[in-house]
């Protein structure tokens, strides 16, 4: 065998481990990480995965389980809140040594979207891994790994004997997939979250197809729009004026003008995809139906089209408003509009959805000093292209980062064949570690006073 000094016989092997034992058991910060200490770790990441909590009939009992059978592991105290019978937030507890200090919360869902299972190279409930070191299952990416990396972040500085200053708080939620009302929502509004005296929440980000970790300070705000048309039903062969089909186009076609605008910026690297107003028609409904498909020959009185518009902080609301009244489905062409869901681009103080990225923020400073500290880089903060859980915290004036640290992976949230590499998937642990620690040693701000001020 070659050795560090050169060649060595097959006779000096009893030597060279005596000497190897002698360094890892006096030398606290030699370290030896065997394959069985990260087989574990990522076959905890598959039991969470193969837990099926896919919407619409998520099984949040068995996943309940199983957090709290890992928090148990860790000693970290935990509790089960039910705003809504059936769909429990599952809270666990480190405490602090100075419980005065506002607490770090690191929120995560335990939800996921559907999958098809037949387009799946490997079943999505499976968690397989291939030989690439892959890890196939719904939910890898979107947000089951998050919630593992707080846990198994949590059980590596315990064994370390680290102990935090300021007390940290994790919570898994339900229902983010569909809207949160139900879960964060009402998480974010309760009386057992303002017991936790929260300064600063961590939640979902994006994978991130180069080695910078994406980190996002704000979010779009989803507005459905659903517009509707009238007019004369008619034979299918007679040319009128606005007839409901004809009026639903006009304003289908302003709106794909106006996307083209919005998405021309986004092409030319004016804006990142956060900064505009995307909008994607969901659905069209019209005709008349009939046992072997639509009455052909009669022209409809009621046409419908839905809109998933998504709006960032820094849009100008009253003019977006305004665009739908007068352009988009005007009363003139008799037609109307309803929300589905409206979002608000501002918190209850009237201040825009942000978190501050700068010196004023030091919970941004600390994360962007951890990351670093863990040989990690961050990519240039960006809005999240969609809507998180993270929302409902910053409506209520807390500061709240979107991160989820994997870099030199492709995105592939709601996606077919949802991955996320092994060797990644581990990384993002040190990352985590060197956060909680950071977060919950910094002393010097002793009050509530970054939601506020730094909005």
């Amino acid at each position: 065998m070659v050795g560090i000094y050169g060649t060595c016989s097959l006779s000096s092997l009893p030597f060279l481990l005596n000497l190897l034992l002698f360094f890892t058991s006096t030398c606290p910060s030699v370290i030896v990480s065997s394959p069985e200490d990260s087989s574990a770790i990522i076959s905890r990441f598959q039991q969470y995965l193969q837990i099926n909590t896919a919407q619409p009939n998520p099984d949040y009992s068995e996943a309940a389980d199983f957090i709290i059978s890992q928090s148990k592991t860790s000693g970290l105290e935990s509790q089960i809140l039910e705003f809504v019978k059936g769909k429990p937030v599952i809270i666990l507890k480190w405490p602090g040594t100075n419980p005065e200090l506002p607490s770090i919360l690191l929120n995560s869902h335990t939800d996921v979207v559907p999958a098809e299972h037949h387009k799946w190279t490997h079943r999505p409930f499976d968690a397989h891994i291939n030989q690439a070191g892959d890890i196939y299952a719904r939910g890898s990416q979107d947000m089951k790994c998050v919630g593992m990396q707080y846990l198994e972040a949590i059980r590596q500085l315990k064994n370390s004997g680290f102990q935090p200053t300021r007390t940290l708080y994790l919570s898994f939620v339900p229902d983010e997939e569909i809207g949160g009302h139900d879960g964060a929502e009402k998480f974010a509004g309760s009386e057992e979250f303002k017991k936790m005296n929260v300064g600063i929440v961590l939640d979902e980000g994006l994978a991130s197809t180069n080695e910078n970790y994406r980190v996002f300070y704000a979010e779009r705000c989803p507005w459905w729009l659903v517009i509707k048309a009238t007019g004369a039903p008619g034979h299918g062969s007679k040319l009128y004026d606005n007839s409901a089909m004809e009026n639903l186009l006009k304003s289908i076609e302003s709106v794909r003008r106006f996307r083209a605008a919005q998405f021309d910026m986004v092409k030319t690297g004016l804006k990142a995809e956060g900064e505009v107003i995307s909008v994607n028609m969901v659905f069209l409904k019209a005709g008349t139906p009939s046992p072997t498909g639509f009455v052909m020959n009669l022209q409809p009185s009621e046409a419908e089209a839905g809109f998933d518009i998504r709006v960032p902080p820094i849009a100008d609301e009253k003019s977006l408003e305004k665009r739908i009244e007068e352009e988009w489905a005007p009363s003139s062409r008799n037609m109307t509009f309803e929300f589905k869901q409206k979002g608000s681009t501002l918190n209850k103080f009237g201040k825009p959805l942000l978190t501050a990225t700068d010196d004023s923020n030091p919970w941004w400073t600390i994360l962007e000093g951890a990351v670093k500290k863990a040989n990690g880089k961050l990519g240039k903060p960006e809005v999240f292209p969609a809507a998180t859980d993270a929302r409902y915290f910053r409506h209520r004036g807390f500061p709240a980062i979107g991160f989820s640290p994997m870099a030199n992976t492709p995105i592939l949230l709601h996606d077919h064949n949802e991955f996320l590499n092994q060797a990644e998937y581990l990384k993002g642990i040190e990352i985590y570690e060197s956060i909680i620690k950071g977060y919950t040693s910094y002393t010097e701000h002793t009050g509530n006073v970054v939601s506020k001020d730094e909005l």
